[in-house]
């Protein structure tokens, strides 16, 4: 079975692409990361990926005229690499209902908190605000609300009693790197042959699936 052609959109250092592009180096993971592209041209993702031997672009959406303009011109690049699935990984702009429309149900995101609660940013200032016990990620299906889509996978931990949000962000961000790789595969690989996904140490992992 050909693997699938994967894009990952970035912003910044791409820490959760590289995790992405490492898992994909395993000869059975049923997906392979194609293109990374990015709206900022002095992204670190694009030297990591680079130097993976990925193909890279960018389109710098200060140079376009509108948003409609800069969406164009990425899907043209999407299509013209062939690309199956799109993985937003730290991707910094809100796309418009049109893109994501392209996209529908071969789209993922990650995000820094277990949705539903904590949509948006400064997931860790708000969920240590908020007193919680209990805080994570998800990865989830992108639709024209943000943060809104289907649950794919999350993981979670225990918020230490020190914990600042720092050191919550880099707790969490290693289970990112661990649920995102598996939650690709599942969308890669028929469900009929998607295996039960791994625990990752200190984590708790639901069964990979929309729920």
């Amino acid at each position: 079975m050909a693997k699938k052609r994967v894009a990952a959109l970035i912003s910044g250092r791409g820490s959760n692409m590289a995790a992405l592009i490492e898992a994909a180096k395993a000869a059975d993971f049923p997906a392979e990361i194609a293109l990374v592209l990015s709206n900022r041209p002095d992204a670190k993702g694009l030297e990591t990926a680079a130097a993976s031997g990925v193909a890279t672009a960018v389109f710098d959406h200060k140079a376009y005229a509108g948003r409609e303009c800069f969406e164009r011109a990425m899907q043209a690049a999407l299509v013209a690499h062939q690309i199956d699935i799109v993985c937003l990984a730290g991707f910094m702009r809100l796309l418009s209902p049109w893109f994501v429309g392209q996209w529908e149900g071969r789209m993922l995101n990650v995000h820094p908190a277990l949705l539903p609660a904590f949509k948006g940013l400064h997931t860790h200032e708000r969920a240590l605000e908020a007193g919680v016990k209990i805080h994570g990620c998800t990865v989830h299906f992108v639709t024209p609300g943000m943060d809104e889509g289907p649950i794919v996978a999350q993981a979670a931990l225990t918020v230490a009693p020190d914990d600042t949000a720092d050191t919550l962000a880099a707790r969490v961000l290693s289970l990112e790197h661990a649920i995102y790789p598996r939650a690709l595969a599942w969308l890669a690989r028929p469900l009929a042959q998607a295996p039960a996904p791994a625990t990752p140490a200190g984590a708790l992992i639901g069964e990979i699936g929309v729920v």
